[in-house]
């Protein structure tokens, strides 16, 4: 979407979400629905890269641009992100949903250019209320998506409710993963586990998730897929997928691209998944999550876009949360809030999001 392409006083409205993660893939939802719902708007998702290709299907009036921040120089090296946003998509508007050093220059340079913003508000004061070691004020949050919606409110753009999944059907082709996996087998359910997260107080055990892996393999109907990282991460799994060989793959430092696992997670039955980027791109498909919570909460607001309140798995206790991105160190030292979890309880909890979807489309089949 250059410049010459938009039409003379058509807006051009640029969303900014530079990281992390799970919160671009948790602001796709409505970036796509705005769109949807303003056809006569053209949008700019400007984020950088890899997460760039988290933007499958966009709609036709949705272009998305990775920064690279090292290519740009000078003492506000915003200018040269204004110049470029101005010169080459004749953008008029920022629509700023991340709120950081970055997004601040770059929305003070474009005021000077008469470029209007709208600024989320991240709820900053409630949050450390809701973390702090002693007299918490312990209550839901408004959550990330919503804070995304009223920030588009603020611009005058109606952000619209109209998105479903990355994958028109909800569902990617298996031809876009038949690198990865032989096709499913009758009668076959898939499960998917990302037992891992940038942070200590998100993790779950790994022993204890290896248990996990063992309870579900049990079940001969189960076929297990590893998401990871490398290095550790991808040891790990690749022992968790030798041990149940035929039953498990692991995907853990294969570099296939979001586009490929968003593909194959859109054909899975259910994700296990701590709260992290992958719980929020299991929801852009639309594939249940079981996500288990430690250090963090729900209560920040975090949880995964139209994820069911029945398939968080947490233990309350009162020093939680103590983190809202769970990167401070635990207050007791042994991160009980993750110990305390069993592995019966995720692996129960598994069964029931897969006894329920087969008992419904047994249902429908009637």
């Amino acid at each position: 979407m250059a410049q010459s392409d938009s039409e003379p006083g058509k807006r051009v409205v640029a969303i900014l979400r530079f990281s992390a993660l799970g919160d671009v893939a948790m602001a796709l939802p409505v970036v796509y629905s705005a769109a949807m719902s303003n056809r006569d708007i053209d949008f700019l998702f400007v984020t950088r890269p890899p997460f760039d290709r988290l933007a499958v299907n966009t709609p036709a009036n949705l272009s998305v641009v990775a920064l690279d921040f090292s290519e740009f120089k000078g003492i506000n090296p915003m200018w040269g992100v204004v110049r470029l946003l101005r010169k080459k998509y004749g953008v008029t508007e920022i629509v700023d949903i991340h709120d950081v050093l970055r997004t601040k220059l770059i929305r003070m340079t474009s005021a000077l250019f008469g470029i209007r913003s709208a600024v989320i508000d991240k709820g900053r004061r409630d949050k450390r209320a809701l973390t702090r070691p002693a007299n918490k004020i312990v209550k839901p949050l408004q959550t990330t998506v919503d804070r995304y919606r009223e920030t588009f409110r603020r611009a005058a753009i109606d952000p619209g409710d109209c998105f479903d999944s990355l994958f028109p059907g909800k569902k990617a082709s298996p031809s876009m993963f038949g690198n990865v996996t032989e096709p499913r087998r009758n009668g076959e359910i898939w499960v998917g586990i990302a037992p891992f997260a940038k942070h200590a107080g998100k993790i779950y055990p790994v022993d204890k998730m290896e248990h996990v892996v063992d309870m579900l393999a049990s079940d001969s109907r189960i076929k297990l897929f590893f998401f990871g990282g490398g290095g550790d991460e991808a040891a790990t799994l690749s022992r968790w997928a030798d041990r149940h060989s035929g039953r498990a793959v692991s995907l853990a430092g294969r570099r296939l691209g979001f586009p490929v696992e968003l593909a194959l997670m859109s054909n899975l039955d259910v994700m296990v998944s701590m709260d992290s980027g992958n719980m929020h791109m299991a929801s852009l498909v639309r594939t249940p999550v079981v996500s288990i919570w430690g250090a963090t909460h729900p209560f920040c607001g975090f949880t995964g876009w139209r994820q069911s309140e029945m398939n968080i798995v947490q233990t309350e206790m009162p020093c939680r949360p103590c983190s809202v991105f769970g990167n401070r160190p635990c207050l007791t030292g042994d991160y009980r809030c993750m110990t305390s979890i069993t592995p019966e309880m995720i692996a129960r909890r598994v069964m029931k999001v897969i006894d329920k979807k087969f008992d419904r489309e047994g249902q429908n089949n009637q």
